[in-house]
């Protein structure tokens, strides 16, 4: 691969690369606020993401519960689970970094494609639940939900994050994925009539004493988007924007965090037909602002997550009612919208590179009567997403002073902005920050603005733009940075290198 002689280049030569990147950043005038981006670590971890072997780790063994019983929880109850990036879970099916990092851009857009899709229905005002699915002994169907672009089953999932947690009685511990973006609860189930490969033994309803269907008439079952009825059973669908679905029995049971506690009744799907989605987890744990999320089963009040770099085999925590917005370094409002309750709104005013504010209006972030626009924070999507105009506008300031750098390919995928550092170690680049209403602003990590697309030394601005008024702050600027979703005050809070 070409980053074997690279690397080994620049164990020889590192004196002679830092001046290199000592002369490259120079050009920067004095006033320009600069951070120093790590070239060979992230090098590095192109690397060990490829190589890396979930069997050999401890991420896919299952942990017992300990004999003692959990406590229930009630909504004060602090708990915290461990959180894992996807690819330290599924196994590389790549030959390289970048064929890797082109599936997960690809994902990605999918992904995005199917949150502006379900905010726009709900701002157009098409009610979904009047629109009766069909039920042909396999897969309910929903006209809008077949609109969306559709990828091969093959690929292997929109959610990057992992925890595990464990459902029935007794518990069987699985991974789920981890999604502020959505609010049904699902695993797959026995008898499966297809269901995807995953890394803990599919759950079977019949081992659990606490396993309980419910019924038509159920005040859950009611809350779902698309459902239908058969035997007086409730079954569900959701469908996502890569055109993967899944597809059971709506059911309740017991759910286990850790040794931490544990909720009963809570609602979730068992899914007999799954396709083309989160291969490797268990299914999905939904942690959106909807009725049926997680986090309003359990009552939560706050919780909180901290994402680790996606190419690094270390693991983090999403906690719940541990803490509140206001102890961050930053915070910012925490908005919803009155058309869809599922997504959190932040208040952001604005984006400075290089200490210097860019001139965006603010009405581009800001969210209009009908419920179009705003800014979301979504930990399943990757790449923030921002309104045409204001990309531009972010772009063209970072490129202007960077215009001493060596510039790589034109674009790749989602990315027009790209660096050749192939022959440096380090190198100083303008910092990026986010401004939020109210005043507070935080700087990302150089890292979470500039990545490697491949393993040679190609890293590109990892922003991207949308022809949709809604903009998304994704996983790759939030990674390093804890935040938390403080619920009861209505506050977003940031807090760096706290994972």
């Amino acid at each position: 691969m070409a980053f074997t002689p690279l690397f080994s280049l620049l164990s020889v030569i590192t004196l002679s690369l830092l001046i290199t990147t000592d002369a490259s950043s120079r050009s920067l005038l004095p006033s320009h606020e600069t951070t120093v981006l790590d070239v060979v670590s992230s090098l590095q971890q192109t690397q060990h993401i490829l190589s890396l072997d979930p069997t050999l780790t401890s991420l896919t063994t299952t942990t017992s519960i300990p004999g003692s019983d959990p406590v229930f929880l009630n909504s004060s109850s602090p708990l915290s689970l461990e959180l894992h990036s996807r690819d330290t879970l599924v196994a590389s099916q790549h030959k390289d970094y970048k064929s890797l990092v082109l599936s997960r851009l690809e994902r990605d857009s999918s992904r995005v494609a199917g949150i502006t899709a379900k905010i726009r229905f709900a701002v157009e005002g098409i009610d979904r639940s009047d629109l009766k699915p069909v039920y042909n002994d396999k897969t309910l169907y929903q006209p809008e939900d077949l609109t969306t672009p559709v990828v091969s089953g093959a690929s292997q999932g929109s959610g990057e994050y992992f925890s595990r947690i464990g459902v029935g009685t007794p518990a069987k511990e699985m991974f789920m994925v981890l999604d502020t973006g959505s609010d049904i609860n699902w695993i797959q189930c026995q008898p499966c009539s297809d269901c995807y490969q995953q890394s803990d033994p599919v759950f079977d309803p019949a081992s659990s004493s606490t396993f309980k269907s419910l019924s038509c008439s159920a005040p859950q079952c009611g809350s779902l988007e698309v459902s239908a009825c058969r035997s007086d059973k409730c079954l569900y669908q959701v469908s996502y924007g890569d055109g993967s679905f899944t597809v059971g029995d709506y059911a309740t049971d017991t759910v286990t965090f850790g040794t931490n506690g544990k909720v009963n009744d809570v609602a979730l799907g068992c899914g007999h037909d799954n396709e083309g989605l989160f291969t490797g987890a268990a299914g999905l744990l939904g942690l959106g602002g909807g009725a049926l999320s997680m986090t309003n089963q359990i009552k939560a009040t706050s919780f909180s997550y901290c994402l680790v770099d996606r190419d690094s085999g270390k693991s983090s925590s999403l906690d719940f009612n541990s803490v509140q917005a206001g102890t961050g370094d930053a915070t910012a409002p925490l908005l919803r919208n009155s058309k869809i309750d599922t997504f959190y709104y932040v208040g952001l005013s604005g984006f400075s590179v290089g200490g210097q504010q860019v001139s965006i209006p603010s009405s581009v972030f800001a969210v209009d009567a009908s419920g179009a626009g705003g800014v979301i924070l979504d930990c399943g999507t990757a790449v923030t997403r921002l309104q045409t105009q204001a990309y531009n506008s972010l772009r063209d300031a970072f490129v202007k002073l960077t215009a001493n750098l060596k510039k790589g390919t034109s674009s790749i995928s989602l990315f027009d902005t790209c660096y050749d550092f192939s022959s440096l170690s380090t190198v100083k680049v303008p910092t990026v920050a986010f401004h939020f209403t109210g005043g507070k602003s935080i700087d990302l990590p150089a890292k979470n603005y500039l990545i490697p697309v491949d393993d040679a030394g190609t890293f590109c601005f990892a922003f991207a733009p949308t022809s949709s008024s809604l903009s998304i702050i994704g996983n790759v600027q939030q990674q390093g940075t804890r935040i938390t979703y403080d619920l009861a005050n209505n506050l977003i809070g940031l807090s760096a290198n706290q994972c």
